[in-house]
């Protein structure tokens, strides 16, 4: 912003009471550097409408003791940028491998002191290195020619091997060899052209660094370099192999090819190599009705389409067992209308991306076709699964057992038997839920559970026991999530679970003992109920038990065998732990506990928990507050919400993490954060509270996040309630520009990312299913479906406050046209703001989302601070720093 003509050297009235001489003098100073100076939109294309002058909706101190906060500080927020967290925050959680012999596991864990290998045995209680850290380091530098030590052992690709007795490990050194595949260069039969070429062959040799192969012998104790081992591809990104490993599919040309195993061998050692045969499946398939991946084609540019077309790529299919048949859904995008994005800094010219975008109301949606492949006559036959006008279909597939976690390859399965697979199929407007059998052999339909409600609904895989002879169903339908037993031709046998908490996911079924382990949240008292914690229940109903107490958020992993897990747990003001526990919730043993140390050191402060109640007085709603590690009890902060209306999640965070960008680390420019939740915001809670804003997806949650920062600033005397300031993402986004449209005098500030502000143009799911959408049957029997919903630009005139609003140039999640839609509304009404558009950035800011921070933080500084010195400045001093720090 520049000061012109009879305003500039003038110090605004939003500026003048309550500031002494030398603040006053200190902005007006920062006003005159900002006259000499292009600011504000160097480094990345912006588009910046001129504020013009300071209104008197800035900063606005108290004007009553304790003094307010006047100067941002940028050192203490620069301490804790993503970099400089990789120097003190490590393993946070325990992440076990867990292996097919045994109830054992091995996990890596890292600590200031570096990185520890452990091989954990649950049966047996013990927990042990897995390997003998002295004797392989010493062999390993000895061998390598390298030195290394325990703090700084760089073993990569850990295998198991001889029943889990053995390891295999590399180390790649810092040696440069010459690659032995390097492209020969055809010698000239001319004597005057051998030398040119010579040199030439010398030039074509490509090099790469050394990689050092071992095995460890866990029994024995004995490490071994495995010279002539040569480390072969196990499977190619583009390859879908069958369960028996005799047939690869793949997709080119948009349609479905086949190889044998000993031509996949070939592509394994060169997949370019012209003498690999490949077999089409299919030769009907064409841009956007093509088979085997999602046919609307978002997120490759026209350039990069066409250039791509002639490669493999791995088709998303599910195979039978007995790898015989395989089932996938086949989508129609043709007559879906197309969006577009513009790469404007692709070289050497700016690139179009064309994909299929489906929107709210839209008369022509995907079209869901359900097929399955006979591998044996290499046929297909299309199956008959329609129901609904614009339906979708989903093909469930097998969970993955936990010990497939390091193999190279595990295919999808069917979860039934080897003739039969379960869809979920679901109407337009998502009130209409099915669950279906299919017979791959005879095409044959059958409906086996259908969930019917008012609103949309959420749906889950089912259960699957004995193959199919029983199902175990997660349903909304009490109002609460919870399990129903089901037989196998869909008939009730009982609820499992008890209703009155929410039920989360099945971790495993125990068909032998009929116990159900699943996770739920909401059941404890005294809790917050986002808490996420593992119980069992037998089939019946009875026996429910908690399997990891505690006053935390649990995430698990458990074994395959349901004898034993592992349980990672904390909270936002705590320092993670893991345990080892067995079915029964009986703690077998210590893991691990992050190491913090460090980041204490810096000066880190845990956050605090808010208990805070709705604008209805009545429902509870939980959050986070954010304080400044410097933070100052007699001073005068002000208050800043970071926003996600939901509905799928709430921005409040229950476990701790690193220092994240816009809560910790904003906060210590000197504002307090608050994120809480509103009504409608998460499905975690009971149907009611997800479904508050059904039919309102604008402004459902906004008196919500206002009653939550008057009732902070009631709560604590240092929180000024006349400087208030909010941001978000995307929904948040949204949610921030609403805001301040609709409360111009409450919320003096915001920053908007990338926000869907015209939920008429995102995509159709989103806005339908959340909001809701209206099925017509005309007289004729025709269906078509009514759509409207309230939008940002209708109430953008009513801005009164400060608002930066930002978006990636190829966003092709939320459109970059939903906030130039707000640009124009503003323009029209005549109102100030700013505008920062990220070249290159699709829906998040990838290496740009430093740069963003420190435009968020400059916002902050400016509006709700009073401080201009660090913005009236073109170079981000911090942010150079960081990068500096990167590229070290």
């Amino acid at each position: 912003m520049l000061m012109k003509g009879k305003d500039a050297g003038v110090i605004p009235s939003g500026l003048k009471g309550g500031y002494s001489k030398k603040q006053r003098t200190g902005v007006f100073q920062a006003l005159q550097q900002r006259k000499q100076k292009v600011y504000g939109l160097s480094l990345i294309l912006m588009a910046a409408l001129s504020i013009g002058q300071l209104r008197a909706q800035g900063p606005v101190a108290s004007g009553a003791q304790p003094q307010s906060v006047s100067r941002a500080n940028y050192q203490l927020a620069a301490k804790f940028s993503p970099e400089r967290q990789k120097q003190m925050v490590f393993s946070t959680s325990v992440n076990p491998h867990w292996l097919e012999n045994g109830d054992r596991f091995w996990y890596q864990f890292e600590t200031s002191q570096g990185k520890k290998w452990y091989l954990v045995d649950a049966a047996a209680a013990t927990k042990r290195p897995l390997f003998n850290e002295d004797k392989v380091i010493a062999k390993v530098s000895e061998v390598v020619q390298e030195p290394f030590t325990a703090q700084h052992f760089p073993i990569d690709s850990v295998e198991f091997l001889e029943k889990e007795h053995a390891i295999r490990f590399q180390i790649q050194s810092k040696k440069e060899v010459t690659d032995e595949d390097t492209t020969e260069v055809k010698t000239s039969v001319s004597d005057k052209h051998r030398k040119d070429n010579k040199e030439n062959q010398s030039k074509d040799k490509k090099t790469h660094k050394k990689v050092y192969y071992f095995r460890y012998d866990i029994d024995r104790d004995e490490l071994t370099e495995l010279k002539d081992f040569k480390r072969k591809k196990e499977t190619q990104s583009w390859a879908n192999i069958s369960p028996d490993g005799k047939t690869v599919v793949f997709v080119k040309h948009y349609n479905l090819y086949w190889m044998d195993r000993a031509n996949f061998e070939k592509a394994l050692i060169d997949d370019k190599d012209s003498t690999i045969v490949e077999h089409p499946l299919t030769t009907d398939g064409e841009l956007y009705f093509t088979y085997g991946r999602n046919s609307s084609n978002i997120g490759t540019d026209n350039v990069e389409m066409e250039k791509d077309k002639d490669k493999r790529s791995r088709p998303y299919l599910l195979w039978s067992a007995d790898s015989r048949y395989f089932a996938m859904t086949r989508e129609d995008d043709r007559k879906v209308s197309k969006l577009w994005v513009v790469h404007n800094i692709k070289e050497p010219r700016p690139t179009l991306e064309t994909y299929a975008y489906s929107m709210p109301g839209d008369t022509a949606l995907s079209l869901y076709h359900l097929l399955v492949f006979d591998m044996t006559s290499k046929t297909q036959k299309e199956i008959d699964a329609h129901a609904y006008k614009d339906q979708t279909l989903s093909i469930q597939g097998k969970p993955y057992q936990s010990s497939d976690r390091d193999k190279p390859y595990v295919p999808l399965i069917w979860s039934a038997d080897a003739t039969h697979f379960f869809v979920t199929r679901q109407s337009r407007d998502m009130k209409k839920i099915d669950v279906l059998k299919v017979d791959a052999v005879t095409g044959q339909v059958k409906t086996l559970i259908e969930e019917r409600m008012n609103t949309s609904q959420e749906a889950k895989n089912v259960g699957v026991i004995d193959g199919g002879k029983e199902l175990i169903e997660w349903s909304e339908r009490s109002g609460w999530a919870q399990f129903y037993l089901y037989d196998g031709e869909g008939h009730l046998k009982n609820q499992i679970t008890p209703g009155g908490f929410h039920c989360n996911d099945i971790e495993k079924i125990d068909e032998a003992a009929r116990v159900l382990y699943f996770t739920a949240n909401g059941k404890e008292q005294g809790e917050n109920p986002y808490y996420m914690h593992l119980y069992r229940i037998n089939f019946d109903g009875s026996g429910l038990q908690l399997l990891n107490k505690g006053d935390f958020d649990h995430d698990i992993s458990m074994s395959d065998s349901k004898r034993f897990f592992v349980d990672n747990y904390s909270r936002v003001n705590t320092v993670p732990n893991a345990v080892l526990k067995n079915s029964q919730g009986k703690k077998i043993m210590e893991l691990d506990s992050a190491d913090l140390h460090q980041l204490f050191a810096a000066g880190y402060q845990f956050p605090e928990l808010v208990k805070l109640k709705a604008a209805d007085g009545i429902t509870d709603l939980y959050g986070v507050l954010y304080k400044p590690f410097d933070f100052d009890s007699t001073k005068k902060y002000p208050l800043v919400e970071y926003v996600y209306p939901g509905p799928q999640t709430e921005a409040v965070q229950t476990t701790f993490t690193r220092v994240a960008d816009r809560t910790d680390r904003l906060a210590q420019i000197g504002v307090v954060v608050l994120t809480v939740g509103n009504r409608g915001g998460s499905p975690m809670r009971s149907k009611w509270y997800h479904n508050y804003g059904y039919g309102n997806l604008r402004d459902y949650g906004l008196a919500d996040k206002k009653a939550a920062a008057e009732q902070i600033a009631n709560r604590y005397p240092y929180i000024d309630i006349n400087r208030v300031g909010i941001h978000g993402h995307s929904g948040g986004g949204f949610m921030t520009a609403a805001a301040l449209f609709t409360y111009p005098d409450f919320f003096k500030v915001g920053i908007s990312s990338s926000g869907n502000h015209d939920n008429r143009i995102y995509n159709n799911w989103w806005s339908e299913k959340h909001h809701g959408i209206t099925e017509k049957i005309n007289d004729k029997g025709d269906t078509s479906f009514v759509f409207k919903i309230a939008t940002n630009p209708e109430i953008a005139a009513h801005l009164k406050g400060h608002l930066l609003l930002t978006t990636g140039d190829v966003d092709d999640n939320v459109h970059p046209a939903n906030t130039i839609r707000v640009v124009n509304a503003l323009i029209k009404a005549n109102k100030r703001f700013d505008l920062v558009v990220l070249p290159g950035q699709r829906h998040a800011y990838g290496d740009m989302e430093e740069y963003f921070f420190w435009r968020l933080a400059d916002y902050y500084s400016q509006w709700l601070i009073g401080d201009f010195s660090h913005s009236a400045q073109v170079d981000m001093l911090e942010a150079s720093q960081d990068k500096a720090l990167s590229d070290d």
